[in-house]
């Protein structure tokens, strides 16, 4: 397992960095499976990009691309949360499928975290934590956000596919 991941802020980066880790973006892929959980990585990332409310990640271990996520700012709702404003929305979560079971996707969930409260303060926000969703059909996805420190707070039904677990983790 490797001991480490960088997370890279692709808003932050100059146009031809974030063509360059696009590009990595573009190479990832998803196990067998997984296509119901999660999207296209560089269409997430696309989309991301010409939003102000969402901040997008590469996830880089050993110098390079192993997955995605974004944090979005007053969508909580989208997970299942009971407001929209009290905390981030991790959205669009994946590590590779040549680069699963190393731990990297729990090293990746916990720094999303870490990454979250560094905007709260950066951008002057009142945001205490992060909230996701996962399918309940997901149980290595469960297993990954436990082990990061979050905590199951309940069913969330509003999932396109199918019901979710909404899970939070405090700053």
């Amino acid at each position: 397992m490797s001991d480490s991941v960088w997370l890279i802020a692709l808003k932050r980066l100059d146009d031809d960095a974030r063509s360059v880790k696009l590009g990595e973006v573009a190479e990832l892929g998803l196990a067998e499976g997984q296509q119901d959980f999660a999207g296209d990585p560089l269409r997430m990332m696309l989309v991301a990009l010409e939003e102000d409310s969402r901040f997008p990640y590469v996830v880089d271990s050993g110098g390079e691309a192993v997955g995605v996520f974004t944090l979005q700012r007053g969508a909580a709702s989208l997970a299942g949360w009971h407001d929209d404003d009290s905390v981030w929305l991790l959205r669009g979560f994946l590590i590779d499928r040549k680069h699963q079971g190393r731990g990297l996707g729990t090293l990746a969930a916990a720094a999303a975290v870490r990454e979250a409260a560094k905007l709260t303060e950066r951008l002057g926000g009142g945001e205490a934590g992060v909230v996701l969703s996962v399918n309940d059909r997901n149980p290595a996805g469960q297993a990954v956000y436990r082990k990061a420190g979050f905590v199951d707070r309940g069913e969330y039904l509003g999932g396109d596919a199918g019901p979710q677990r909404t899970m939070f983790r405090a700053f």
